[in-house]
């Protein structure tokens, strides 16, 4: 049995669904985890689905942490900005039936992954994985740029890298200004023929996930002895799309913290080199500071504060809900907490 109170920390994000449970703002074992994205649809984020994959992996956690409630949870969710109404909606109802979260906050996957990264401290955070969105903040409000999706912008992530790649595979297969033998090779490698490419794409749900399985060729190209030019601009151009979203949302100081965090910062040298010159070019005064950690991190550590008062995190309804519920003899009563509306704080 565990000693101290658990806290439920969920990522769901574009590569699938992260749930882990934490106590004392650490993980106490290995998340449990689904590679299936969360359905998007009409709608919004498919609240349904999400709990499809959520319940059975809470259930197991519990079981092998031999409780049976949860007093605080945070769900970290790509989309939860712009998408997230019907996770808002319904996500606190099912979560107290389930283990009696009392304190549940509902975040942009941008947040989680700002405070995996940075903590509670002002600065910037460039979350690249799939799509690509930048989060800044002074402790008084959210600023965010890009993270629109892979067909308004995620300029810099992996989809984008991908998608820029593919393209000039299939300008070299059609003899067009802008290809690469090199990246045409690679993606007939991974996908098949080049004209059978349309076919396969298209008719995914998971063409971003897809799109961005294809970064990682483009990198090697771009490494490779006798590197691509045309591989290398592309990474080049990512570079100064991720940091231009950077300075976008970073707070005016002279000694501004930035971090990058996720998947696509993996990509090593062919990524990091351009990215570090852009950085001294476009924002000169910025101190640049290795992520503490990742999204999955950054609910742990707000399911944390829900326990206590919590750090200092400005609630703006769409980047961080926090929400209370109140135990009833009938129901539970569930109150959001709203940026100086209420006698309760903003903060938390």
């Amino acid at each position: 049995m565990t000693a101290g109170p658990v806290v439920l920390a969920v990522d769901s994000g574009g590569s699938g669904l992260r749930a882990v449970l934490a106590v004392d703002g650490r993980p106490r074992s290995a998340p449990l985890r689904s590679a299936r994205p969360v359905r998007t649809g009409p709608q919004g984020i498919d609240a349904e689905h999400f709990l499809e994959q959520l319940v059975p992996m809470a259930r197991a956690l519990l079981a092998d942490a031999q409780v049976t409630e949860v007093p605080a949870a945070a769900v970290g969710a790509a989309g939860m900005a712009t998408l997230g109404d019907r996770l808002r909606a319904e996500l606190p109802g099912a979560l107290a039936r389930e283990w009696g979260v009392r304190r549940l906050a509902l975040a942009a996957d941008a947040v989680t992954a700002y405070v995996g990264a940075l903590g509670f401290r002002p600065g910037a955070v460039v979350a690249g994985g799939t799509g690509m969105i930048a989060t800044g903040t002074d402790l008084v409000s959210w600023r965010r740029a890009d993270g629109w999706g892979h067909l308004l912008g995620d300029c810099g992530g992996g989809a984008w890298i991908g998608r820029a790649g593919l393209d000039a595979a299939m300008r070299a297969h059609d003899g067009r200004r802008g290809g690469s033998a090199a990246l045409l090779a690679r993606a007939e490698a991974v996908f098949g023929p080049a004209p059978d490419l349309p076919g396969l794409l298209y008719p995914r749900s998971d063409r971003p996930a897809v799109l961005a399985s294809f970064a990682p060729e483009v990198a090697a190209c771009a490494a490779e002895e006798v590197a691509d030019p045309v591989a290398q601009d592309v990474l080049r151009r990512a570079a100064a799309h991720i940091v231009e979203a950077a300075a976008a949302v970073a707070p005016r100081s002279a000694q501004c913290e930035v971090a990058f965090t996720g998947g696509v910062f993996k990509m090593g040298a062919p990524l990091l080199d351009p990215l570090a010159e852009e950085l001294a070019r476009q924002l000169p005064g910025a101190r640049r500071t290795e992520a503490e950690g990742d999204p999955l991190l950054g609910s742990v550590r707000i399911a944390t504060g829900l326990l206590t008062d919590g750090p200092g995190l400005p609630i703006d309804g769409r980047m961080l809900s926090s929400l209370h519920t109140e135990a009833d003899d009938e129901e539970r009563v569930f109150r959001a907490h709203s940026s100086g509306k209420s006698d309760e704080s903003d903060k938390i």
